[in-house]
């Protein structure tokens, strides 16, 4: 199986300008590259499958090229719905600065194929409006650009030029990557075909008819059909402030088992066989999630680190063991980062507490509650019904957890 067999197994191709040619162009080492627009200080889940399409082109012998867009992300790439809010220019230099420092943990920036990471703001910002034009803009046929499914379906709502020359911007990064890094292919989702196409074609009208590749994958959707990359609507984060390591975790441990196949070879990293094996148990022993835990296993470790797949199966054991007192201070943030949180006054009875949290519509079934071994304080069971919540009761000076049956937790700030 050869290296593009691979990648169409795990369904990592959509579109090649030429598969022949860059089968061919690949039996040695290429350079290539992906661009990331900085629209927010990080990047999510959504965008790992391209960050980790470079790595597995840098693991067989090429060299991997990570651009951040610090100008075209100050451009906006057209929306197939409105146009984007335009970010200013500190915005974008530190959401840049913010993604550099996600991406270096992803790839080798030593060794003999090293990746390098460079910034489009460093040379677009230099060009003035008559050489765009007369040196790029003459090489654009408008009605090549309206074809381009990203213009084509703002038509009717209207797109303004500022997004509509987007692509001629991309295209120029391709050139500038093609001429001073010799730079061959470029790579990216399914919805950057129309800029990929773009910037081959560049090269070739300026560059007399020099040949270079771009590769698309397809988009990732779960097996229902909506979007890969969102828990109850909102994104994952590769930055831990923003998605702790335990909710990544949970989000891929929590895969359907229809879904964790695909995502499994779209972006594990582990061999063919390897997931084969994984796809048998999905089949054979669903209960046991060995596919969703190895996936979440491998990516936790790889986006937060070993201490931050430690800290996510610390959070999980925990709270299956209902052990909280086993936690940090910073994995009980984490773990009940969106759970309500209630003040409570010192020296207040559990019942009244299991009553104002409405965790017991009554007295009467609170007592139930605690008499049947339902209630745990911080781990602990307690079935005194005179219990007393005191300062004293909290784990680090101030919260106080409480568990009714396996799954229902409430969090209390003394």
């Amino acid at each position: 199986m050869t290296f593009l067999d691979e990648l169409n197994w795990r369904g990592l191709i959509k579109d090649v300008t030429d598969l022949e040619g860059l089968t061919e162009r690949l039996k040695t080492p290429i350079i290539c590259y992906c661009g990331f627009d900085p629209t927010a200080d990080s990047l999510h889940v959504g965008h790992l499958q391209q960050v980790l399409l470079l790595k597995r082109y840098q693991t067989v012998g090429h060299t991997p090229i990570i651009l951040v867009g610090g100008a075209t992300g100050m451009i906006g790439d057209p929306r197939m719905t409105s146009e984007r809010n335009l970010l200013t220019l500190e915005d974008v230099k530190y959401n840049a600065e913010c993604i550099k420092k996600q991406l270096a943990h992803f790839l080798s920036f030593e060794g003999e194929n090293a990746a390098e990471m460079v910034n489009n703001y460093d040379w677009i910002s230099n060009l003035n409006v008559i050489d765009y034009l007369r040196d790029y803009g003459k090489c654009f046929n408008v009605n090549y650009m309206l074809a381009k499914d990203a213009v084509s379906s703002r038509l009717e709502t209207g797109i303004s030029y500022t997004e509509f020359s987007y692509m001629i911007l991309q295209s120029i990064d391709f050139l500038h990557l093609y001429q001073n890094y010799n730079c061959e292919l470029q790579i990216g989702g399914s919805d950057q075909w129309g800029n990929l196409t773009s910037g081959c074609e560049l090269i070739r009208k300026i560059e007399d008819g020099s040949k270079v590749y771009g590769v698309t994958s397809p988009l990732i959707t779960k097996s229902d059909g909506s979007k890969f990359g969102k828990s109850e609507g909102q994104n994952v984060w590769l930055d831990a402030d923003k998605t702790s390591p335990y909710e990544f975790y949970q989000f891929f441990f929590n895969i359907a088992d229809d879904d964790v196949v695909n995502m499994l070879k779209r972006l594990s990293m582990k061999s063919v066989e390897e997931i084969k094996s994984l796809a048998v148990k999905v089949e054979t022993e669903p209960h046991l999630r060995e596919a969703q835990r190895a996936l979440a296993e491998e990516l936790t470790e790889l986006v937060h680190g070993r201490e931050g797949l430690k800290s996510a199966l610390n959070i999980t054991r925990a709270l299956f063991d209902g052990k909280i007192k086993e936690l940090t201070s910073k994995e009980i943030r984490y773990a009940f980062k969106d759970a309500d949180t209630i003040d409570i006054e010192e020296d207040i009875l559990l019942i009244d507490v299991l009553v104002n949290s409405k965790a017991a519509s009554s007295k009467r079934e609170a007592r139930e509650f605690i008499n049947n071994g339902s209630i745990s304080i911080n781990g602990e069971r307690c079935t005194a019904l005179d219990k007393t919540l005191t300062k004293e009761d909290s784990l680090d000076g101030e919260t106080i957890v409480i568990r009714k049956g396996k799954k229902s937790y409430f969090i209390f700030k003394v």
